[in-house]
């Protein structure tokens, strides 16, 4: 065996197949949770919160090791993470799979993000050391993306088809042999690298930045309940600013930095993560409500909830793709603002829907907002990994997975919290419930799933009328919450075009390991 490997490890594509593998199944994790929430909410007894902490929970906890991890990869070896990374997630998952509460699954889905975190940093740190031309490193790039965006957009879709075939925990089983699959890859086809001279762990950077991220989601979670302007929730977002500016100065400092505050100097580093963050934000808030939507409002089953979501993936799939050909036409400013802006508008024509929208307008409308996403991320993406040499490459994309990741960990966050606070508003002031008991009126406005719960109990002539107010109070939560994605990719879109330069001043040279270019063109 070790007579071939020498031969197997000299074949590229193989290699890109098995990273893109790692990399689909992680990002499918990151969403595959949403079109169980109602189920997780009726047998676990999870209210909102507790579903955007079962959601979050994973990229939470892979936001906050990427880059610790990303720099560890780097000097230990690339491949072995990504190996011990991909069986970390495999035994995590059959843990997640045998949860019996909200909080056991809270903590396994914790766990699963420390996995994730190990495998997500070295696959962009591979495929810059095996592409070291800019021409097919930009197209392997493209395909990295598109399994990305991919990824998170069929996680909803296997989710439901498992559920309506095998029990809850299937969601996570899945992961099993996906992940083994790619370890057997990656020792046969992959080929080891690393940085002999990465530094060691910046230990008070990854506790301050962990720290820093998780009050700031747990603060924005919890906020709704507390009252937005509430003492509790103004200490929250006040240490959280403390903490950040701490592992800023801290950063700066260091001699061993786990995040090189320089490199955000560059600006097409800081336009791409930018683009990045707020695309993969506004992505998971819109999956978050839209998912329930789906269920909810249209009771749709959770296999049918996830179908009707396959224009997004089909959309970022073929606009990833076609993307960084477009770069080479109209340059990545253009195209990423351009991405964003497109991105926005299929998100603002979302929040129009109502109990009566047909789906083929909703199939429309995601198809926009896919297409937006996809023409945004790949070029995004490459400007980041770009603006670094490969030694540096691992950190790089520890970066750039950190920024992702962050994004959607926030989108849950912002798109749940405004959800919420809009809902439990309108059911408290329905007047339709006005007859109905005080606590009534608190359970119904703890979570959707526990309000269709409470209607299914009731004698038909009030369930009707308690229907219609949780309909109504839910439209009003999902249009305010879309819009609020709608407004933060806009934003992000007009930064992006004064912040990010069309082109590289000095496109990255190193001596090639291999040239794929003709394969991949």
């Amino acid at each position: 065996m070790s007579s071939r490997r020498p031969v197997l490890r000299n074949r590229p594509i193989a290699a890109l197949a098995v990273i893109c593998l790692s990399v689909f199944v992680i990002n499918v994790d990151a969403t595959i949770v949403n079109v169980a929430l109602p189920t997780l909410s009726y047998q676990l007894h999870a209210d909102t919160a507790q579903l955007q902490w079962i959601v979050d929970a994973y990229t939470l906890v892979m936001a906050g090791l990427l880059l610790s991890v990303g720099s560890l990869s780097d000097r230990y070896g690339r491949l072995g993470w990504l190996i011990a990374g991909l069986a970390l997630f495999a035994l995590t998952s059959a843990v997640a799979a045998r949860a019996n509460s909200a909080d056991q699954l809270i903590a396994a889905r914790a766990a699963m993000g420390v996995g994730a975190a190990v495998i997500f940093p070295t696959t962009l740190g591979l495929i810059t050391n095996i592409f070291t031309d800019p021409v097919p490193r930009a197209k392997a790039i493209g395909l990295w993306a598109a399994m990305v965006g991919v990824g998170v957009a069929v996680g909803p879709i296997s989710g439901g088809w498992l559920l309506e075939h095998f029990w809850r925990g299937a969601i996570f089983m899945v992961n099993i042999p996906i992940a083994l699959l790619a370890i057997l890859g990656g020792i046969l086809f992959v080929p080891p690298s690393r940085d002999p001279n990465a530094p060691r762990v910046d230990v008070p950077g990854l506790l301050l930045s962990a720290v820093g991220i998780t009050t700031l989601v747990y603060t924005v979670i919890e906020a709704p309940t507390w009252g937005w302007t509430s003492p509790r929730a103004a200490t929250g977002f006040a240490t959280v600013a403390a903490i950040l500016v701490g592992f800023a100065l801290w950063e700066r400092r260091s001699t061993h930095p786990m995040l090189d505050v320089s490199v955000f100097y560059n600006r097409r580093f800081s336009g791409g993560s930018l683009a990045v963050t707020a695309s993969f934000l506004a992505l998971f808030g819109f999956i978050f409500v839209v998912t329930q939507y789906f269920q909810f409002v249209k009771e749709y089953t959770a296999f049918q909830s996830g179908a009707r979501l396959l224009p997004v993936a089909i959309s970022i799939a073929l606009t990833s793709i076609v993307g960084p050909r477009l770069v080479e036409k109209i340059g990545t400013t253009a195209l990423a603002a351009g991405g964003l802006a497109i991105f926005s508008a299929g998100l603002a024509w979302s929040s129009t829907v109502d109990a009566a929208t047909d789906y083929p307008e909703m199939a429309m409308q995601m198809l926009l907002l896919g297409g937006g996403l996809g023409l945004t991320i790949a070029p995004a993406t490459e400007a980041i990994m770009g603006s670094l040499s490969t030694e540096k490459a691992s950190i790089g994309s520890a970066v750039n997975d950190t920024t992702r990741e962050f994004g959607g960990t926030l989108g849950v966050v912002i798109a749940g919290s405004v959800f919420a606070s809009i809902y439990s508003a309108r059911i408290a002031s329905a007047t339709s419930l006005g007859g109905f008991p005080a606590a009534l009126h608190s359970a119904i406005g703890r979570s959707m799933a526990l309000a269709h719960s409470i209607v299914g109990q009731l004698p038909s002539a009030h369930a009707t009328e308690v229907r219609v107010a949780v309909n109504d109070a839910f439209l009003d939560g999902y249009r305010v919450a879309t819009l609020v994605c709608a407004g933060i990719a806009v934003g992000a879109a007009l930064v992006v075009a004064w912040l990010l330069p069309a082109r590289a001043d000095q496109p990255a040279t190193t001596k090639p390991t291999a040239d794929p270019a003709d394969v991949l063109s």
